[in-house]
C-alpha cells in the first residue's frame, strides 16, 4: 500500500508494540484507545476525521477514522490509502448492501446498512418502502451525513431519509441526540411493513430507533410455525413481534405484554391492518410483574416468548444481565403448557449464545420443567455478521419444548 497522494497531509497514527497488527490486517475493524500511542497530536485530531493507522514499525494498515474521545478510537474505513471517502465512496457501498436486500427481499423492508459488516462503521440504515431512516453512531459518519444522505437518495430513489440520533452509542461517541430530516418530509403517522403474513406499524419519528427491529425475521417466521391453533404469549412484544407473526401463522389467540403503552397501541393497530383484532390482546406492565401475575392466576399458554432489552450491554452487565436472562426463564417457564413451547431471546452482545442458553437453561430447571432445545436463531440475512467482529452478531434466539 501506498500514502494516499491526494491528500497527504493525512495525519499518522500508530498502534503500540503489543497491539494485535496482524488482527488488523486481517479484517478486525477497531481499535481501542489502549492500543493506539495517544500523544499529543493525535489527541488534537478533530473527532470523525481521516488517518492512517501504522503498525508499531511505521507500516501503514488501513484508512480510518479517528476519535480521540471514544474507547474505540479508530474504526477502520479502507484498506485503500488512497481511497477518498466522498459522496462515491457512500455509493459504492451502498449499492453493494442494497444489490444483497434486494436479492433477499420482495419487499423494500429490510436494514440496509448493518454497520462495519456492510463497510459503514458505526451505521446503521434501515429501509421503510421510499423512506429511510439512519442512525449514524459514530462520528466519522455523523460529520459526513449530507453525502450519505446524497448518495443514499441516489442509489435507492428513496424520497425521504431521516436521520436518528437516539441512543446510548451516540453519547459514547460525543455526539448530539438530535434528530433531523435530511430529504423530503417526515411521515405524519405510522407506516405499514408487511412481513412473515403479518402487518406492523412503524413509527419512524417517535417509536424507538428506526421505528421497528427487523432483526426477528426469521425468528418470528419460526414461532409462527409451531403457532397454529395455539395460545400464545409474547412479553417484552413492542409493536407486536412474535405475537403478530404468530397470529398469521394460525394462533388460536395472542397475548401481547410490554411496557409501553404507545408500542401496545402501535401492536392493536397491527392486528387491524392484518384483519387479526379478535385474536388479539394486549397486556401493559413491568415484564417481571406480568409473568408473576400470569403464574398466580394460573395462566397456560401453548407457545410463551420473551423478547427482552439488552440486560447485558456490556462486559461490566454480564453477570446481573444472566441473572436476569435466567428469572425470565424461571418466570416464564411455568406459563407453558405440557408439550409447548418456550422461545427466549437476547440482543445482549456481551452474553455470548453458551453463556445466554446456559442461564435460560438453568431458569427452565429452576422452574422444575424438563427442555428439549429445537431451535437456535439468529438476526435475519439483512444483518449480516462481520467474522472478525463478534459484536455484530448480538441477536440470539433458543426455543425449547418443555
Amino acid at each position: 500500500m501506498t500514502e494516499n497522494p491526494t491528500t497527504p497531509d493525512l495525519p499518522r497514527v500508530r498502534l503500540k508494540p503489543k497491539a494485535n497488527a496482524r488482527g488488523m490486517r486481517r479484517g478486525f475493524p477497531w481499535v481501542y484507545d489502549n492500543d493506539l500511542v495517544t500523544d499529543r497530536r493525535t489527541r488534537a485530531i478533530t473527532p470523525g476525521a481521516l488517518a492512517v493507522l501504522e503498525d508499531s514499525e511505521r507500516n501503514p494498515i488501513s484508512l480510518v477514522a479517528v476519535n480521540p474521545s471514544s474507547k474505540i478510537i479508530c474504526r477502520v474505513l479502507d484498506t485503500d490509502l488512497n481511497a477518498r471517502v466522498d459522496t462515491g465512496w457512500f455509493a459504492t457501498r451502498l449499492e453493494r448492501a442494497l444489490a444483497l436486500r434486494e436479492r433477499l427481499y420482495d419487499a423494500r423492508c429490510y436494514r440496509l446498512v448493518h454497520a462495519e459488516a456492510d463497510g459503514m462503521p458505526g451505521v446503521v440504515i434501515d429501509r421503510f418502502g421510499d423512506t429511510c431512516v439512519v442512525q449514524p453512531n459514530a462520528a466519522w459518519a455523523d460529520a459526513r451525513i449530507d453525502q450519505l444522505a446524497e448518495a443514499l437518495a441516489q442509489v435507492t430513489g428513496v424520497t425521504t431519509i431521516l436521520k436518528n440520533a437516539s441512543g446510548r452509542t451516540r453519547a459514547l461517541e460525543g455526539l448530539d441526540d438530535q434528530s433531523s430530516i435530511l430529504l423530503g418530509e417526515a411521515p405524519t403517522k405510522p407506516l405499514q411493513v408487511p412481513m412473515n403474513g403479518a402487518t406492523y406499524m412503524a413509527d419512524l419519528t417517535g417509536g424507538q430507533k428506526t421505528g421497528l427491529f427487523y432483526d426477528q425475521r426469521p425468528n418470528h417466521a419460526f414461532a409462527a410455525g409451531l403457532a397454529k391453533d395455539a395460545r400464545v404469549l409474547d412479553v417484552f412484544s413492542h409493536v407486536g413481534g412474535f405475537a403478530l407473526a404468530t397470529l398469521a401463522g394460525g394462533a388460536a389467540s395472542a397475548l401481547a405484554v410490554d411496557g409501553s403503552a404507545p408500542a401496545l397501541e402501535l401492536a392493536e393497530k397491527g392486528a387491524e391492518a392484518g384483519g387479526m383484532a379478535d385474536r388479539f390482546t394486549t397486556r401493559q406492565g413491568d415484564a417481571f410483574e406480568v409473568l408473576t401475575a400470569l403464574g398466580q392466576e394460573g395462566a397456560q399458554f401453548d407457545v410463551v416468548i420473551c423478547d427482552p432489552p439488552a440486560f447485558a450491554p456490556n462486559k461490566q452487565a454480564l453477570d446481573a444481565g444472566l441473572r436476569a436472562y435466567e428469572r425470565i426463564a424461571k418466570l416464564a417457564a411455568p406459563l407453558v403448557a405440557e408439550g409447548g413451547y418456550l422461545g427466549l431471546c437476547s440482543c445482549s452482545h456481551a452474553a455470548d449464545l453458551a453463556k445466554f442458553r446456559e442461564a435460560s437453561l438453568r431458569g427452565i430447571g429452576r422452574a422444575g420443567r424438563q427442555a428439549q432445545l429445537l431451535y437456535t436463531g439468529a438476526a435475519g440475512p439483512d444483518h449480516p455478521q462481520l467474522p472478525q467482529l463478534a459484536e455484530s452478531g448480538y441477536l440470539k434466539a433458543v426455543f425449547f419444548r418443555l
